[in-house]
């Protein structure tokens, strides 16, 4: 919660659509950094941690923290309205990079099971960098404006001002400090985890779920709070980047760790899952097509998070 604090505190000073991507990436590190040490701790244990948390992510935010937010936003202001080319832009780019990762592994022959072999693994990595560095380049540099909320929002909106130049440069150094701190703690979370999944005798990929939602709670309160304002492209900006940033830069960051110390990582989900994955797919694209939400698009999507959540714990 500290480290997503400052990180929204530079956030506020540089300004949109950097901000939500400052945010993405403190929350990666916070990702890839318990996802490695539960790895390493684990071992050969924990093949499949590092698919079910990022499928985990993906799924809540797509389903869950997007739903609130249309929910949450429906009920507030009847209807919301977005830039419809920037969310095109992530979901297009997020679609490829999860049917890459997460089902094409069940496919390919090189090995048996839903592994990729070392070639494949690092080919798919080199992909996923390629597809979210040129998703960054089109928020950031190409296309700015398709991320920006619409020009009728954005004359309402009354800002606070921004943080000073003291202040902004103090929350930068805390920022690398909290990080630090994760990273150094996440070790002391896995055992606790994998105990607590046991005595519930739930299945073991419930240990991605509670990894993911770790994570995304910060990034998730940020997302609501900002639909709750009528800010819903900021929301979109928040959510659709971090799922982009969790599993365009995990899997790569993963593979490395996985060809380093010679630990086997399992990408592909499984048939219940793969339906669950594209039927999420699916009805976001649906809701997002006219550029307009109202409260039915969320409580549909809270439905298949439900859906997801009861079938992580009864398969």
């Amino acid at each position: 919660m500290a480290a997503v604090h400052h990180a929204e505190v530079v956030a506020h000073r540089v300004g949109e659509p950097f901000g939500t991507l400052i945010l993405a990436i403190a929350i990666t590190v916070i990702e890839v950094s318990l996802i490695v040490s539960l790895m390493l701790a684990g071992g050969s244990g924990t093949a499949e941690l590092a698919r079910d948390t990022v499928f985990a992510a993906v799924m809540i935010l797509l389903t869950g923290i997007i739903g609130l937010c249309l929910l949450f936003g429906g009920i507030r202001f009847s209807e919301q309205l977005f830039g419809t080319h920037g969310v095109s832009a992530a979901l297009v780019t997020l679609t490829a990079i999860c049917v890459l990762t997460l089902i094409l592994p069940n496919y390919t022959t090189s090995v048996l099971g839903p592994v990729y072999s070392s070639a494949q693994l690092i080919f798919i990595a080199i992909v996923c960098l390629v597809l979210y560095g040129t998703f960054v380049a089109v928020q950031t540099v190409r296309h700015r404006d398709f991320f920006l909320p619409p020009q009728a929002d954005r004359d309402k909106e009354v800002h606070a001002a921004p943080p000073t130049n003291k202040a902004t440069v103090l929350s930068i150094l805390l920022l690398f400090a909290c990080l630090g701190a994760v990273v150094l703690l996440a070790k002391s979370l896995a055992p606790t985890l994998e105990r607590g999944v046991v005595q519930l005798g739930a299945p073991k990929s419930l240990v991605g779920v509670i990894v993911a939602f770790v994570i995304l709670l910060p990034e998730g309160l940020a997302a609501l709070r900002a639909a709750r304002k009528n800010r819903l492209q900021t929301s979109l900006n928040l959510a659709l980047g971090s799922a982009l940033a969790s599993i365009g830069l995990t899997i790569p960051a993963v593979a490395i760790v996985s060809l380093f110390t010679g630990l086997t990582v399992t990408l592909g989900i499984d048939t219940k899952s793969t339906v669950l994955l594209l039927l999420s797919l699916f009805t976001i694209m649906l809701s997002f097509g006219t550029g307009r939400t109202n409260i039915l698009q969320g409580v549909v999507l809270l439905v298949i998070f439900a859906v997801y959540l009861f079938t992580t714990v009864v398969p």
